[in-house]
């Protein structure tokens, strides 16, 4: 038999768990500095839920690429497409949860669609998500946090920003009819991977050409947040749109001239779900091979209320990639950690006498060591000293710990430094002070 992953799923190396895990603990600390709580929700969710028009909607490229489950009693299931949809659900079903709610997720998803780099078919998500305000500092809270994630993790990215009431009325005002607005967002969300050449020849196919050169006009406004304002001005009609652009303008004061530099306006932003009902925003990388958004996310103020069947529960949230923030971490950084270990004891193998001595001590230092919590190793194969250094240098273990009859006759351990070479014999409480 030949063994092989399913399409689109992989093992994590040990290195690259080790990276990963370091994310999410700086993303951890991050959503926790902002007031996010922590939750946990199933990986697999009813299939009414997931394909809900609250939701993704059964049209939808999620649904689409929902991996279908069915139990033993028949009932139809689904692997989680995101985490938002869960939490609708958790919110719904728990009524009496005091608002406003601030939760954090950090999760695997499931997706059956196309593969490129960065991009599986099972990620994980980071969410964080604000329930019970419509005010607009939730929004530019969520962007602010973005924005620390990426100074945290050396990221050279940027925020885009749009929102989909100002977004639907201008496309309103295109001529694109609302039975016909869902179609439209879905193709105008493929600006950043098809180019406006091929979002133009996609729209061709349900919308005339006059149509077409309205949301191609539109698409094209560029310059500073307040040159798009002034160019949208005479472009909008009715309250939503008026309501969206004021929204926008609102956020932006929020911001600091710093941060400012960090986000654009971008009108074609659409974000494909149905569920957005104002602020979208997604994260991207700047002159990187990475081309898929780091992090995405936006308001979306009445799927928690479809989903309780009443109430109000104005929402806002965003999430970020894992999976395409490592893959771009190693490729920038491609010597990444590969093992937590800190320090690697070798006895040296002589004599009986020696081989019993060495090998004592080395286990009495590993222990008092471990009980200081600090993560240590020793040789338990009896290889020669210069294939356990080999190990070492290729796991980038900082530190050997060498024992043998020199070491114990002065009560010292020669301790080389992997990086540069060097040794020098050390007391445990010189050991000790190093490794901590």
């Amino acid at each position: 038999m030949e063994l092989q992953l399913p399409k689109g799923m992989r093992d994590i190396h040990p290195e690259d768990k080790i990276l990963r895990e370091t994310i999410t603990k700086e993303l951890t600390k991050i959503f926790e500095v902002y007031g996010f709580n922590p939750l946990e929700t199933p990986i697999v969710e009813r299939f009414d839920v997931l394909s809900n028009k609250f939701g993704a909607g059964e049209t939808s490229d999620a649904m689409r690429e929902t991996f279908k489950l069915e139990d033993q009693g028949s009932r139809k299931l689904g692997l989680r497409f995101d985490l938002t949809v869960p939490l609708a659900r958790y919110i719904a079903m728990n009524p009496n949860i005091k608002l406003p709610f601030k939760r954090y997720q950090i999760g695997e998803v499931f997706r059956d669609g196309p593969i490129k780099l960065g991009r599986y078919r099972e990620f994980w998500q980071c969410d964080v998500d604000s329930v019970g305000s419509r005010n607009m500092l939730a929004d530019a809270e969520l962007v602010k946090l973005a924005l620390d994630v990426f100074k945290k993790l050396k990221l050279n990215a940027h925020i885009e920003i749009n929102n989909r009431k100002l977004l639907e009325s201008l496309m309103l005002n295109a001529g694109v009819k609302k039975s016909k607005m869902q179609d439209a967002v879905i193709i105008i969300d493929k600006l950043q991977k098809i180019g406006l050449e091929g979002v133009t020849a996609e729209l061709s196919k349900i919308f005339d050409e006059s149509t077409i050169e309205g949301i191609v006009t539109i698409l094209k406004i560029e310059g500073t947040p307040q040159q798009i304002f002034d160019q949208l001005e005479p472009m909008i009609k009715g309250a939503d749109g008026r309501e969206g652009i004021e929204e926008l303008k609102k956020i932006f004061t929020y911001f600091n001239k710093k941060q400012k530099e960090m986000i654009k306006l971008n009108l074609s932003l659409a974000r494909g779900f149905r569920y957005y009902t104002g602020t979208i925003f997604e994260g991207f990388l700047n002159d990187s091979q990475v081309t898929s958004s780091i992090c995405g996310g936006g308001r979306y103020d009445n799927m928690i209320a479809d989903y309780a069947g009443s109430g109000e529960y104005p929402s806002v949230g965003i999430s970020f990639g894992l999976d395409v923030i490592a893959e771009a971490i190693k490729i920038e950084n491609p010597d990444q950690i590969k093992t937590k270990v800190k320090l690697y004891v070798i006895p040296i193998k002589t004599t009986k006498e020696v081989i019993q001595k060495a090998t004592s001590e080395s286990i009495k230092i590993i222990d008092k060591l471990r009980k200081e919590n600090l993560p240590v190793d020793m040789d338990i194969t009896s290889r020669a000293i210069s294939k356990n250094l080999d190990y070492v240098d290729k796991l980038n273990i900082p530190y050997a710990l060498i024992i043998g009859k020199k070491e114990i006759n002065q009560h010292k351990y020669t301790l080389r430094n992997m990086k540069t070479g060097k040794e020098k014999l050390v007391s445990y409480e010189d050991l000790l002070r190093k490794l901590k």
